[in-house]
């Protein structure tokens, strides 16, 4: 009975890794990866969603806001099983378009007009930052295992 219970709860369960490149070129509107996923127990992934979130940070201490933007999202709905000891590793792209606010696209510009704008987002205390997060779909658990990896555009 307690194994059953430790089940549902995704106890001893399915855990996942995403792995992706340390840095990720901003102009090609795609981050490929792998998810690697372990297990104690003999389980079956149903889904896979695989979502790129921004985190956009402005102001400071008591003013300070943010806002997350999902910039793209997919789903893997090949289902699969997977055994004790044995990883699994699944590949995914993912595509995506980053939103770019007026004064980001200054920045990209470059000249005066970017440095002046480099030094507002500075002064506002704005910035962004990036990640990408995996959840499966475990049959007969009622947590879903999930992961997160930072992304860092270049």
């Amino acid at each position: 009975m307690f194994g059953k219970i430790k089940q549902f709860l995704g106890i001893e369960g399915v855990k996942m890794q995403v792995i992706i490149p340390e840095e990720i070129s901003s102009r090609t509107g795609v981050v490929e990866g792998e998810i690697e996923f372990s297990t104690m127990n003999t389980q079956r992934i149903a889904t896979i969603t695989v979502k790129l979130i921004e985190s956009y940070t402005q102001g400071r201490r008591k003013d300070k806001r943010t806002q997350e933007f999902v910039l793209g999202e997919t789903l893997i709905d090949d289902a699969f099983m997977i055994y004790p000891e044995e990883n699994v590793i699944v590949e995914f792209e993912l595509p995506y378009k980053k939103i770019q606010s007026n004064m980001d696209a200054m920045v990209e510009r470059g000249g005066i007009t970017g440095g002046l704008a480099k030094l507002a987002k500075t002064a506002r205390g704005a910035k962004s930052e990036y990640r990408i997060e995996a959840e499966a779909k475990v049959a007969g658990t009622a947590l879903s295992p999930f992961a997160k990896a930072t992304v860092k555009f270049i």
